[in-house]
């Protein structure tokens, strides 16, 4: 029995062992895809040294930490498996590290972190909208992304209230990222920014993405590729690290950081909303207060194709789905199923309609006429938010 004991206790024992803080660094574009393009380097190459040199430092100086990589050398990773990795490993951080551009001659300097979310109405999607477009690159991107398409505005929608319950510690490390390494490196802030980043949305733990620089600005690509400033900017975001995880685990480290404060404050999330009053059979709202919507709510539908052809009711092209609508936009005939007031209702008929129509994407119209459904988005959630 003695025996039996002795042999038992050390395997449950090192069944014991306790959860190590897991981070994962994500070296932006790859293989086939170089990402943006200077003059002399490519987005790619940058990305790598400074998540190699970031991921070095936290390796030297953090043994209670797991350093996980998407990628260490030159391979093309699709954008769903980067958060793959780190969703199956359960790493408590991811960082994506990437290089920014812009079109024409224009020169533009400066570094800034995003974080997961939808821009203000009426700004263009230009950072996020230039790094998904590697989602082209995959043949079958479509079922990975439900239909999502980079070059579309509209498909944006769908980003929102996305890993919401990691937007207050993704927009602490972003912070600190920006504090950190614009001091260290001697960057310019930018701000800590949110954007619509489909490897943000994949990933279930606070995460952010940082843009060194505009590589298509010449002082800017040659500073990201000199070898002092590589080092400077992954030792910048180890520091920033470092002094987010202590935060997380106070009592692993006596480091003392205080909350940077960074130029840009993005909204803290919302309170999980409560659903608008439904149109189908669903449990009332439990709030005594009146959940009526305003008269000029704005109503959310889900447009299934459009083609420049009216068709009848039964065309085989509406695959059978009941209470089909259209509307003519321009030259194009629109076809769409559900109208309502609750986003949420309309969210969940996208998903359900995904098989016969991989490309469909919420639209909205306010008192008739269609709008821009981010802002429509917004107007939903302020109405939820005054119940």
């Amino acid at each position: 029995m003695i025996l039996a004991l002795a042999l038992i206790l050390p395997i449950a024992a090192g069944g014991a062992e306790p959860h190590k803080f897991t981070l994962v660094i994500d070296a932006g574009h790859g293989g086939r895809d170089a990402g943006a393009l200077g003059v002399r380097a490519k987005e790619k190459n940058i990305n790598l040294k400074v998540a190699l040199a970031f991921g070095q430092y936290v390796e030297r100086n953090c043994p209670d930490v797991k350093v996980i990589y998407t990628r260490k050398t030159d391979v093309f990773i699709p954008l769903h498996k980067r958060a793959d990795i780190a969703n199956k490993n359960k790493a408590d951080v991811f960082i994506s590290i990437h290089t920014n551009a812009v079109a024409g001659s224009k020169k533009v300097t400066g570094m800034e972190t995003y974080t997961m979310g939808l821009r203000r109405s009426g700004e263009k999607l230009s950072a996020a909208m230039r790094e998904n477009e590697v989602v082209v690159y995959e043949s079958d991107y479509r079922q990975h992304y439900d239909g999502f398409d980079p070059r579309v505005p509209e498909s944006y929608i769908i980003f929102d209230m996305m890993n919401e319950t990691n937007m207050k510690k993704s927009v602490e490390l972003a912070k600190l990222i920006q504090q950190k390494t614009c001091a260290t490196a001697g960057r310019p802030n930018k701000g800590v920014k949110q954007d619509a980043f489909l490897v943000l949305r994949e990933t279930s733990m606070p995460a952010c993405l940082v843009e060194l620089g505009y590589i298509t600005t010449p002082s800017e690509e040659a500073a990201l590729t000199n070898a002092n400033t590589i080092d400077a900017l992954g030792k910048g975001i180890y520091q920033a690290f470092v002094a987010y995880k202590n935060k997380q685990q106070p009592a692993a480290a006596p480091a003392q950081p205080t909350t940077p404060t960074a130029p840009e404050q993005p909204a803290t999330p919302a309170a999980p909303e409560q659903p608008a009053t439904p149109t189908t059979t669903e449990q009332p709202a439990t709030s005594a207060t009146p959940t009526t919507e305003p008269a000029d709510a704005p109503v959310f539908k889900v447009q299934l194709m459009a083609i420049v052809t009216k068709l009848p009711t039964n065309d085989p092209q509406l695959k059978g789905l009941e209470g089909v609508e259209c509307f003519k936009d321009g030259n194009l005939w629109k076809y769409t199923v559900g109208s309502s007031t609750d986003y949420n209702a309309i969210k969940q008929l996208r998903k359900d309609v995904l098989n016969k129509f991989p490309e469909a994407f919420i639209i909205a119209f306010k008192n008739g006429e269609k709008v821009d459904p981010a802002a429509a988005y917004q107007e939903f959630k302020q109405n939820q938010n005054k119940r």
